[in-house]
């Protein structure tokens, strides 16, 4: 695959500045935003004129206990090939739990949560990274996360997570430096040596976001400017290799076209410096060796025998690393129950497990509820409007007392059906639309497309009658 180049998020709400933008070699949507059949015409314009668009899922859950879901896959597999993606890139990450495979209610996270660094959740992750690779027309390339928590008694770094999941599956990396920030922030990782031990010959491209820190933990919100310590760590990355692509991702909180141009020159900027960072570096080690070539043909000239030569040492190459499936199933059961204990914990108020911070568990609880809340209220903006400034509290009431269980489009019609359930809203008008809003879309249809489907399948059956008559 060619160089990427400079890139950006492209969201709806800055479709046009970013067609406008100067500078921009490709763009990076997010896959379960947009359909096959019917892709924005923003995206199709920067088609047109060569920009390409690269889908990035994050709602398959590699990381997860059970094996992936086909019907993702397939859609994730349409929406590369109609955008003509070079590659398509998820996560590392769990975002489900729970189901058959541990006898306990399903769960959504709704949310990406970090994998446990163990060997049971290295073995299960390869096999499903192996089951995604056959189901996708072009290559996968897979995102480190940023984390809240940490997995207590984790038997492997990140470095040798990513290093041995890279050499059994070929699978490519997409390092977000603004997570390496966050990690080390919250986990106490130093990013210096999370890069140095990151197999980089196998980065596809890189993310650059911005987030806050609130009350010492920093979350990676990509609603607030890229700070200098996540412009640092990509210098230091490009010091080590020339990424193929980079990409600033930004959500919510959209500054003036002009801000996030001066976001794109700030990281090309960062590069550049890592880029002449490694130039120097190879120039350094070009003169020592020849100082030291030197050296070595003077000390030749004046000794009277040769230096005997080292021996060449040849490494061997390592035994096949592949799992037994009966193995991988017990990894799975043992990784499902596990993920479903934090998962319970997080979302339906069970026991925080032994062995993790009771404090981080209680702010990535609330931040997975107050997420929930902002989802529902972008894909039923509706809700908001009807309920007014008790939306926020109203919402988040429920979400203590109901884990989400069948994705955002769902959550937000359980949650209209039980304040109804539960005779609320307290004022009549306001009950009333919210009834309205909830009957035009519980069924499989709008209700307006429904009564015009009864009224078609009531006069042809009419029709029929007649003939028959």
């Amino acid at each position: 695959m060619r160089g990427l180049g400079t890139g950006i998020g492209w969201r709806p709400e800055i479709a046009d500045a970013v067609e406008a933008m100067p500078g921009i070699d490709w763009v990076e949507v997010v896959a379960e935003n947009v359909c096959p059949g019917h892709l924005p015409a923003s995206l199709l314009r920067l088609r047109e004129r060569g920009v390409t668009v690269i889908p990035h899922g994050v709602s398959l859950g590699l990381g997860g206990a059970d094996r992936p879901d086909e019907g993702r896959l397939t859609a994730l597999a349409e929406r590369a090939e109609a955008l003509g993606a070079p590659l398509v890139t998820e996560h590392i990450a769990f975002v489900r739990a729970g189901g058959a495979l541990t006898a306990s209610p399903a769960l959504e996270a709704g949310h990406l949560l970090p994998v446990p660094r163990t060997r049971d959740a290295l073995d299960v992750l390869c096999e499903n990274v192996r089951i995604a690779q056959e189901a996708l027309p072009v290559p996968l390339a897979l995102e480190n996360i940023a984390a809240l928590f940490s997995w207590p008694g984790e038997e492997l770094t990140e470095g040798q997570f990513l290093s041995e999941l890279v050499e059994r599956t070929g699978v490519r990396l997409l390092i977000d430096v603004a997570n390496l920030h966050t990690n080390h922030v919250n986990r106490g990782e130093d990013p210096a040596e999370e890069l140095a031990a990151l197999p980089l010959e196998a980065l596809a491209y890189v993310h650059v976001a911005g987030g806050v820190e609130r009350d010492g933990v920093w979350h990676d919100s990509h609603a607030h400017p890229v700070p200098r310590p996540v412009l640092d760590i990509l210098t230091g990355l490009a010091a080590r290799v020339a990424p193929p692509g980079v990409l600033l991702e930004r959500d919510e909180n959209f500054p003036e076209p002009a801000e996030l141009e001066g976001e794109l020159t700030a990281i090309r900027r960062a590069v550049a410096a890592g880029r002449a960072r490694a130039a120097d570096g190879r120039a350094r080690a070009a003169d020592s060796r020849a100082r030291a070539a030197d050296g070595r043909a003077r000390a030749a000239d004046g000794a009277s025998a040769g230096v005997p030569a080292g021996a060449d040492t040849a490494g061997t190459e390592a035994e096949g690393t592949g799992v037994p499936a009966g193995a991988v199933a017990g990894a799975r059961e043992r990784l499902g129950v596990a993920q479903a204990a934090v998962l319970s914990s997080l979302v339906a108020g069970t026991p925080v497990p032994e062995g993790f911070d009771r404090v981080r568990m209680g702010v990535q609880a609330r931040t997975l509820a107050a997420k929930r809340a902002d989802v529902v209220a972008k894909v039923a903006p509706e809700l908001p409007v009807i309920l007014g400034p008790d939306y926020r509290e109203t919402f988040l009431e429920y979400a203590r007392r109901r884990p989400m269980t069948g994705g955002y489009r769902r959550d937000a019609l359980d949650f209209a059906g039980q304040l109804l359930d539960r005779g609320r809203p307290s004022t009549p008008d306001t009950r009333r639309a919210l009834r309205e809003w909830w009957l035009d879309r519980a069924g499989p249809a709008p209700r307006k497309q429904r009564l015009t489907a009864r009224l078609l399948h009531r006069r042809g059956t009419a029709q029929n009658v007649r003939s028959s008559a």
